[in-house]
């Protein structure tokens, strides 16, 4: 029996892989290969129906069943592939049933297709996996969903409303990680800093973390996935601010640097409510470091929208830059929109790239010299605290070496271990 998975998108996406390969196999599944798709460009669709081509070249006997956002928001592009022998939704591929009652070899399309109404999913039942194969950092899920609109965005009509995983329930599973061995967590979540708000007593995803590190006290680090910075609470902040084991590296969803362009998004805060809160967090923690989700190319954008959205990373100093070229995703008010020309778009997210680029070299030569404990991991990689990758030898995954930074190659900082 041979179960495979191929996974692309968030690490959300990481770890319900996780989650699926256990259900499958509870319902006795074999010989199938488990396509966990992403939805958040036209880009991330195209590669997962070029991987599912290629995965039924290599396993012309295995039953291929593709499920995740894109699944869910285009069941009939993927269940009219000859490829493809069954199409799950985002709730249904979380479940042993779902592969029990698999639809049979040869079926037509339409039968292919188990997708419930994803809006109709209310609760996020906790979803508990013993090891992340392949990562020496454990993921754990705390909220699914999002309430928001964003007119570019697809994801809610693939994951459905903002729902969240009780509190007990994530200190249960960080416990059991931990006795695996795991000693860095990462919370995460489609919209993670909405956690607790459909929950009783509407705990904050601050508060989580807190209870987290007083409760698994051999959490020897916690981070959290992408966060909206205008809903961080009091007690993220107190986190930054005064605990250790809490890194300092956070990932925003900022989206853009114009404001009007951040209106026409839908998004709920300003250039200058994001250029506050990063400068809020480094006064509370002056190592802290950032990671940035921008668009190049939304609709109506000018070449000075653009050119704002350039400056908020360089007066930010975002050390590193996650570019999307935007792409028009059918039933998003954006699509709506005059379009920009392809090739302006491809420019643009170049251009941004290319700051990125210069970007992380300032912020790693900005390192050199400093004493960083890394987190060694598979590839003879590892990373710092602060979310820098380091070239380290080949320590035993899971380790944390002490490194003196000596210098760096543009991706990777070069030391010397205190270990080695």
């Amino acid at each position: 029996m041979t179960l495979k998975t191929l996974t692309f998108g968030c690490r959300l996406n990481t770890y319900e892989s996780e989650v699926m390969l256990k259900a499958a196999e509870e319902a006795g599944l074999g010989d199938a290969v488990l396509v966990n798709t992403c939805a958040v460009t036209g880009e991330a669709v195209r590669q997962a129906r070029q991987a599912i081509r290629r995965a039924r070249r290599e396993n012309p006997d295995a039953r291929i069943i593709v499920t995740g956002c894109a699944a869910q928001t285009e069941k009939e592009t993927f269940a009219a592939m000859a490829e493809v022998d069954a199409v799950l939704g985002n709730a249904e591929k979380l479940e042993a049933e779902s592969y029990r009652a698999l639809p049979d070899f040869g079926v037509s399309a339409e039968e292919k297709i188990v997708v419930n109404d994803i809006m109709s999913v209310t609760e996020t039942a906790p979803q508990m996996v013993e090891s992340i194969d392949g990562h020496v950092r454990a993921f754990l899920q705390v909220q699914n969903g999002c309430d928001h609109r964003c007119t570019f965005c697809i994801i809610p009509y693939g994951r459905g409303n903002s729902r969240s995983v009780p509190m007990g329930a994530v200190v249960e599973q960080a416990r059991k990680l931990s006795e695996q061995g795991y000693r860095e967590m990462v919370l995460t979540g489609v919209d993670a800093t909405s956690y607790g708000a459909d929950l009783p007593g509407q705990p904050t995803l601050g508060l989580l973390a807190k209870t987290l590190l007083k409760q698994v006290p051999e959490i020897a680090r916690l981070r959290l996935s992408s966060i909206d910075s205008i809903e961080v609470d009091r007690h993220l902040l107190d986190l930054i601010a005064d605990e250790p084991r809490f890194m300092p590296h956070l990932h925003l969803s900022l989206q853009h640097g114009d404001n009007l362009i951040l209106k026409r998004m839908k998004r709920r805060h300003s250039r200058d409510d994001a250029l506050a809160f990063m400068a809020e967090a480094r006064r509370l923690r002056p190592d802290m470091a950032f990671g940035a989700d921008f668009i190049a190319g939304f609709p109506t954008e000018t070449e000075e929208h653009f050119e704002n959205t350039v400056r908020l990373a360089e007066e930010a100093g975002i050390a590193h830059l996650h570019v999307f070229p935007y792409s028009p995703r059918p039933g998003t008010p954006a699509a709506r929109m005059p379009q920009l020309d392809r090739a302006l778009v491809k420019e643009r997210a170049r251009r941004l790239r290319e700051t990125g680029e210069a970007l992380k070299t300032r912020h790693l030569d900005g390192l050199v010299g400093t004493t960083q404990t890394v987190l060694s991991e598979r590839g003879e990689t590892g990373h710092a605290e602060n979310f820098a990758a380091v070239a380290m030898p080949k320590f035993k995954p899971g380790r944390f070496v002490s490194a003196r930074i000596t210098g760096h190659d543009g991706r990777r900082l070069q030391a010397v271990f205190a270990d080695a």
